[in-house]
């Protein structure tokens, strides 16, 4: 099974063609390629998910949804999964949002789980971006918090004060 990878979702689309040009993806289509990387990917984020309690929920084309039981262990997961990563010649973005939970369907749902998402869609390749929720939460662990102000997130009421999070 191929990895599809998105220009503007894993890693910085000048490096996807790049990397296409030295003939190490293949381009489908604008800014979409694919490569054999999905096995050292997922055999990655899945290591560092059983490393720090994580339960995968989903995969989504080229991302993975996971729930963990503290936001310390989700934001130090996110940020291993980002370093390890990074060995692949892939950046990935994370974002991390703790909250209230709904299973909707026999599937993890609610706002919480929109808010974690739309977090995501805000980091730059290589960051991993956390709710003020999170930072909040997971005082005197050792993470620490640069803010990136406040931003309106799509479908979500109110700003959002956003963090960068590293070890």
């Amino acid at each position: 099974m191929p990895l599809v990878v998105a220009g503007d979702d894993r890693t910085d689309a000048r490096r996807l063609q790049r990397l296409a040009e030295q003939g190490q993806l293949r381009r489908i289509h604008a800014g979409v390629y694919t490569d054999d990387l999905v096995q050292p990917l997922e055999s990655i984020v899945r290591r560092e998910l059983s490393r720090f309690r994580g339960v995968e929920v989903d995969t989504a084309g080229d991302g993975f949804f996971a729930t963990f039981d503290g936001p310390a262990r989700a934001v130090r997961c996110a940020l291993e999964v980002r370093d390890a990563v990074r060995g692949l010649g892939l950046e990935i973005r994370a974002g991390v949002h703790t909250g209230e939970c709904q299973i909707i369907g026999g599937k993890t749902g609610g706002i919480a789980v929109i808010i974690g998402s739309r977090v995501r869609e805000q980091a730059a390749p290589g960051q991993v971006l956390a709710t003020s929720t999170v930072r909040d939460l997971t005082a005197g662990s050792g993470l620490r918090f640069e803010t990136q102000g406040a931003r309106r997130l799509k479908g979500v009421p109110d700003e959002w004060q956003i963090f960068t999070a590293e070890a």
